[in-house]
């Protein structure tokens, strides 16, 4: 099914909750209310036409710098029965970012979620259990945030860079290696380009 019969499928089924669409994109999407995402997504799994059955990944986005910043979630959907791809996103507010759960729609937005939460902070109310998944419990702030700025010690150790190792490092300087270093070889070395 192409990406704009998918959206006009979407649009006569929610009306209102499909608030936008990026058709001529590389990932055709539809912009989905927030409040409505888990209900667009069970209908996307379970609407023949559609059958996506697959989640394949679930992204956070951050764009601080827009006229009204926002966060985005973005849903990549694939169907086996159709081979056919399609996302939907949902757009948030980049202060207290929150969106339902999909996880009862594909068990696999259990850790996408996660993530998404631990790297970006966005909260999916509902998610069944909804905690760090990559960084430590104690770890304070949200990495993938374009305003993240790296912390100077955690517990105790100094973790940010010094001015010193990033010269030396942009300098072509081999930082943090040791006797487990390997270099494979270039497979291009030497072919003519």
């Amino acid at each position: 099914m192409e990406a704009k019969a998918i959206h006009d499928k979407l649009v006569a089924r929610f009306a209102e909750k499909i608030t936008g669409e990026g058709l001529a994109a590389a990932s055709p999407f539809s912009i989905v209310a927030t409040d409505a995402i888990a209900e667009v997504a069970a209908f996307c799994k379970s609407e023949p036409e559609l059958a996506f059955d697959n989640l394949m990944c679930l992204s956070g986005v951050d764009y601080p710098k827009e006229k009204e910043p926002r966060m985005e979630v973005v849903y990549h959907l694939y169907s086996y029965a159709h081979l056919h791809t399609f996302a939907l996103k949902v757009l948030l507010p980049r202060e207290g970012a929150t969106v339902p759960t999909v996880e009862g729609v594909w068990g696999v937005a259990n850790w996408h979620e996660r993530e998404c939460f631990d790297l970006f902070g966005i909260a999916f109310s509902g998610h069944s259990d909804l905690r760090r998944i990559l960084l430590p419990d104690d770890w304070e702030g949200h990495p993938l945030r374009k305003d993240w700025q790296d912390p100077e010690y955690y517990h105790g150790l100094h973790v940010k860079p010094t001015q010193q190792m990033a010269e030396r490092a942009l300098g072509g300087e081999a930082i943090g290696v040791g006797p487990f270093h390997f270099q494979p070889e270039n497979a291009h070395k030497g072919e003519a380009s």
